[in-house]
């Protein structure tokens, strides 16, 4: 209690580690609530979790209650799980898919997501699961990061395909990306093209300082 009330003051780290995958994860107190950062980026709570919210928010709390699976890629301390679940409410399977087995240590340990009884977590990477998955989902929610690189795959058509083809009609992809430079806008740019009519794309930009944000509809 001492340590998150001095956190409204000064951050106050109580947990680190170097992680073959993100180099370095940092539990600290800021602003009375517990974030989890990379070296250079917050990885859950605090800004991104104020960015995916925003995202649902997009799509409309209500009509993401009545779905019945989400797949989140990227699980990272799970804020936007804990979004679904405590504030939206949402009672159905949410499958959460982590590459870093040391993320999902510290989002059990620190942030408890293992209380949580319609969340599945699986340590894998999000490109093998997608193309071994038999699932169909309602919301796919992408947010992969190693710091602040986004992989290359994320916008190679090869997995926008596949995603496209796990997603259930009338589902939605939630896609946050980073936009560090001019190269970056142009990527998402390019993104936004390879959807045709059968899909509605809708891009946020700036939603926080170096995000954009993706809505991507199946309409049939």
């Amino acid at each position: 209690m001492i340590k998150k009330i001095l956190s409204y003051f000064i951050p106050i780290n109580i947990y680190r580690k170097n992680s073959e995958i993100n180099k370095s994860l940092e539990v600290t107190w800021t602003n009375g609530q517990l974030v989890l950062d990379s070296k250079n980026t917050n990885y859950s709570y605090g800004s991104l979790q104020r960015i995916l919210r925003k995202g649902l928010h997009y799509i409309g709390f209500e009509r993401v209650r009545k779905f019945e699976s989400i797949l989140v890629l990227g699980v990272a301390g799970g804020s936007v799980i804990k979004t679904l679940v405590d504030e939206i409410k949402f009672k159905g399977e949410i499958t959460g898919v982590e590459l870093d087995p040391n993320v999902i240590e510290i989002a059990n340990t620190y942030f408890g997501l293992n209380q949580i009884p319609n969340l599945k977590i699986i340590n894998d990477d999000a490109f093998e699961f997608v193309l071994k998955t038999k699932e169909k989902y309602d919301l796919i929610i992408i947010d992969i990061f190693q710091d602040t690189k986004m992989p290359n795959f994320l916008f190679e058509d090869f997995f926008i395909n596949r995603i496209n083809f796990l997603l259930n009609v009338d589902g939605f992809i939630l896609f946050n990306t980073m936009t560090l430079n001019k190269k970056d806008k142009e990527r998402n740019a390019s993104y936004r093209l390879r959807f045709n009519s059968d899909y509605s794309v809708r891009m946020y930009p700036k939603v926080e300082d170096h995000n954009e944000l993706f809505t991507i509809k199946k309409l049939k």
